[in-house]
């Protein structure tokens, strides 16, 4: 079910639009005025009284019309997207904590999830490693179950791992975008409605916008703030996970790291990390104890797996997985797809825990 966006939402939406209003500089309009109905209602007189407003952005809003918006309201409709801001109850308090949150966030899933108390960003690297991704895999399964949220950045390597472990776990799990929600291939549709079912998807861009370079530090920033604490698996002195542990440690949240072999430079970021003085996470245990959340609220038991096909071809494929593994070229041939229908569907059925990626391009059932 769709919540309608409040008042207060599309108004956020309006001034997000300006040129010139910024997640900072946006906030502090708002903060001057009181609030974001107060803001608009001012006028052209009560924006010159504020300070620091500058020509260009005065002209910016000046031509700002509510119309702008009814675009965009009527794609996130179409598109199933929610909409909230800072003035809306499922806005996380550790957003309001920073100065350059986003205006707005377009989310899809259950936005409630946002609110959750023990959330735990995890981030790595798109190349990852066998033994970084099953890190990842593992301990992330651990964390949701125990009570944790895990956010990433539903990229390739450790954050696809790390949303796969959570969805075979207790607890949601939570992906920011470096896009628009509705810019996505079919291989990200497929994770997005995967990880839907238990957790959410986030973006503070425009749902049709697309991606590129520079939005991903801003992506990055978002995963660090919604976060109480950061903890990198796998990353080199390159990695974009290392701006995500700064962003972490600039909001004052606890930044943590996964050693690895000096032999191997795809730990080499993990290693700067702790020694500037991140904590070095040896298994999930370590990192729970550290954050003293090892005794609270922890969840018990397992769950019971069960799947229910979203489409005739998951059925098939869980169908067939069920008697022997198989290659790729034989999974496309004993279904009848082509390896670009394919591989969407696979990726859906991993992320859930269903089936199972082995060496050599095999498939396996590992529903237990």
């Amino acid at each position: 079910m769709i919540i309608n966006p409040s008042t207060q939402a599309l108004l956020w939406l309006r001034l997000s639009l300006v040129r010139g209003a910024g997640p900072v500089t946006g906030r502090k309009l708002i903060d001057a005025s009181g609030e974001i109905e107060t803001f608009w209602r001012s006028g052209l007189e009560g924006w010159n009284a504020i300070d620091g407003i500058s020509p260009a952005l005065l002209q910016g809003l000046k031509a700002s019309s509510s119309d702008v918006i009814k675009p965009i309201i009527q794609q996130c409709e179409t598109e199933q997207i929610h909409m909230i801001c800072r003035d809306d109850a499922l806005w996380p308090e550790t957003l309001k904590e920073i100065d350059d949150a986003p205006l707005v966030l377009f989310v899809k899933g259950d936005a409630s999830v946002l609110c959750g108390e023990k959330m735990l960003a995890i981030v790595g690297a798109r190349r990852a490693s066998r033994e970084g991704a099953l890190i990842a895999r593992r301990w992330s399964r651990s964390f949701s179950d125990h009570g944790i949220t895990t956010i990433s950045g539903m990229a390739y390597g450790i954050d696809a791992a790390v949303h796969g472990g959570a969805l075979e776990g207790l607890s949601p799990t939570i992906a920011v975008l470096g896009c628009g929600l509705a810019s996505v291939n079919e291989v990200q549709q497929a994770q997005i409605e995967a990880i839907c079912r238990q957790g959410c998807v986030i973006s503070e861009f425009l749902p049709d916008q697309g991606a590129r370079p520079e939005q991903f530090p801003r992506r990055n920033r978002i995963i660090a703030a919604l976060a109480r604490a950061t903890l990198v698996v796998e990353a080199d002195l390159r990695s974009g996970s290392l701006i995500t542990a700064r962003c972490a440690a600039n909001y004052g949240r606890e930044v943590l790291a996964v050693p690895g072999s000096v032999l191997s430079s795809g730990h080499a970021g993990c290693h700067q990390l702790i020694e500037d003085g991140a904590m070095l996470a040896q298994d999930p245990a370590s990192v729970m104890r550290q954050l003293a959340w090892q005794g609270d609220s922890i969840k018990s038991g397992k769950r019971k797996r069960t799947f229910q096909p979203g489409s005739e071809n998951e059925a098939k494929i869980v169908e067939i997985l069920g008697r022997e593994s198989l290659h790729l070229d034989e999974l496309t041939e004993t279904c009848g797809l082509t390896l670009p229908e394919l591989s969407p569907i696979l990726l859906g059925l991993e992320l859930q825990g269903v089936i199972q990626r082995l060496p050599g391009s095999r498939y396996q059932l590992s529903l237990e």
